[in-house]
């Protein structure tokens, strides 16, 4: 390698590293609004069980309806966290990431045995901004879709297989 390459290899380096610098310097526009980026407010959360799938097998189940009142903060438009309050008694943390909103929870005696106990199951609603056209993402969008599932322990009621539900979701302003 003569002096030149290398010259240019260090200027090269430089104006990479100068260029991630000023990447972070640079200000949010003006209209970004950190209160835009997260969702806040009272929704309705519908789980439709008419198209519900139990164990990869479409069965009909109880469609959910409940209302959410959601507070989040966020740091970046795709990393929010915050705290849904459920009118059905519940409380749980909801989080975003890259664009996909997460709510876990566990609820406590999902499944019933036979024998007369009950299991805990594990769930989470999975959903994110879709425009009435079912266009994805779109920020401007107040409706947000996605699936609610929830996942039974393993060898609960004596059954090696876990139980799964999974129903489309939708989260709308209330």
């Amino acid at each position: 390698m003569d002096r030149f390459d290398a010259d240019m290899r260090t200027v090269r380096i430089l104006v990479t590293v100068l260029t991630a610098c000023a990447g972070l310097a640079i200000p949010l526009p003006a209209n970004a609004d950190q209160a835009e980026w997260g969702i806040n407010g009272r929704f309705t959360a519908t789980s439709n069980g008419e198209w519900a799938r139990t164990n990869d097998r479409y069965q009909n189940e109880s469609s959910i309806r409940q209302v959410w009142t959601i507070s989040t903060q966020c740091s970046y438009p795709t990393e929010c966290t915050g705290t849904v309050d459920s009118d059905w008694g519940w409380t749980a943390p909801i989080y975003q990431k890259s664009g996909v909103w997460y709510v876990k929870r566990t609820v406590d005696g999902w499944e019933p045995c036979p024998d007369g106990t009950k299991s805990p199951g594990m769930q989470v609603y999975r959903f994110s901004r879709t425009t009435p056209g079912g266009d994805m993402g779109d920020p401007a969008a107040t409706t947000l879709v996605g699936e609610d599932q929830t996942t039974g322990v393993s060898g609960a009621c004596g059954i090696s297989k876990p139980l799964f539900i999974q129903m489309p979701f939708k989260l709308a302003p209330a």
